[in-house]
């Protein structure tokens, strides 16, 4: 009998729709009950330490000393669940608005060793934020709830955990939420390297004198030229640090600038963009999960149930990972190739109904 994970995994991968225990048992013509999925649900605890020990033996094998750590969160919409301390209201950037959902800090890693015509990209450990601390606003008397613990304090013991793990890796990527002075001063003391995104507001000092000094710029209004690392201070980093002012064309033809941040001095502007390129493969793999896993699909509602149905659809993301290096299709190919041909039994069963229906 295939595994009960396994097989959770392949329905959600297999899956256009709304996703649930009976579902898979109506899929596999009751060989499999209801009762035994939502026990699979319910009755194990699968966290970011089950990750890490799944995902082990694929990660040893392409490991590399060059290798990037990435770290990003994501909101999975849950708009008609109940409010719970993890099904709650987050506030979501590329929308400008809170949205009710889970939200979930993810640690990526991005490796590619030389026998490897593509690099593997994986989740080696998550962590689901929960907002257990209720409060109430004096002015408005609205309830809130916050997280006992900052995203930014759950990346730092996850990059403390992956070098406990003898993980492999050389870079932390991250956008500018977590730049902050004590996430450098961190990674610095772990001897690792960053590279992050920073907001144009941070405070600079262009030479050691305007720091001593106590003479700081913002950053979009020192002048440096562009796609030239100089050396800088940033104010409350003993440190100092090189940063790129980097000048873009978006899709819309309209311009952007970016300003990059990183311990590491040997960088030219080209590393820096090449480095930081691989950033994006976190916000590739949350697209993932949310269309071809089905981590958003699920109708558990109990805090435990969610979370695994959440950690089995990270399982099903890695199962399209391992097959890409064989179909030599990427994860949305994958799907799509899944979704034809079940549109082409639809039609072949249809077919069939209207045949019998004209032979009655």
């Amino acid at each position: 009998m295939q595994d009960k994970l396994d097989l959770y995994t392949d329905y959600l991968l297999s899956s256009f729709g709304q996703t649930s225990a009976t579902g898979l048992s109506r899929l596999v013509n009751g060989d499999i009950s209801h009762d035994s999925i939502t026990r699979l649900l319910s009755g194990n605890e699968f966290n970011s330490k089950v990750l890490w020990q799944k995902v082990k033996p694929l990660v040893r094998r392409h490991e590399t000393t060059d290798a990037c750590l990435i770290f990003d969160d994501v909101i999975i919409e849950k708009p008609y669940t109940d409010e719970n301390d993890m099904i709650c209201w987050h506030w979501e950037h590329s929308q400008s608005k809170s949205v009710k959902g889970v939200n979930m800090l993810n640690a990526f890693y991005h490796t590619q060793d030389s026998g490897m015509s593509q690099p593997l990209r994986i989740p080696i450990g998550f962590q689901i934020i929960l907002k257990t601390v209720l409060f109430s606003i004096i002015k408005t008397k609205k309830e809130k709830r916050i997280s006992p613990v900052t995203k930014n304090e759950m990346m730092r013991a996850m990059i403390a955990q992956s070098i406990h793990n003898q993980l492999k890796f050389k870079y932390v990527l991250a956008d500018s939420w977590f730049g902050s002075a004590d996430n450098m001063r961190f990674i610095q003391k772990k001897k690792k390297f960053f590279i992050f995104d920073m907001k144009t507001n941070r405070q600079v000092a262009i030479s050691e004198q305007d720091r001593n000094a106590g003479h700081w710029t913002r950053i979009d209004e020192i002048d440096i030229s562009d796609n030239t690392p100089v050396k800088v201070w940033l104010k409350d980093l003993e440190i100092p640090i090189l940063l790129t002012k980097q000048v873009f064309i978006n899709k819309n033809q309209s311009t952007g600038v970016r300003f990059l941040v990183s311990n590491d001095f040997s960088l030219s502007d080209d590393d820096f963009t090449t480095l930081y390129k691989k950033r994006w493969s976190v916000e590739e793999y949350h697209k993932s999960l949310k269309q071809n896993a089905a981590i958003g699909k699920s109708p558990t509602r109990t805090l435990k149930t969610q979370s695994n149905h959440i950690f089995a659809s990270i399982m099903a993301y890695i199962k399209l990972e391992k097959l890409k290096f064989s179909s030599k299709l990427n994860h949305f190919a994958m799907k799509s190739k899944i979704y034809l041909a079940a549109n082409k039994a639809a039609f072949k069963e249809l077919a069939l109904i209207k045949a019998q229906a004209l032979g009655a």
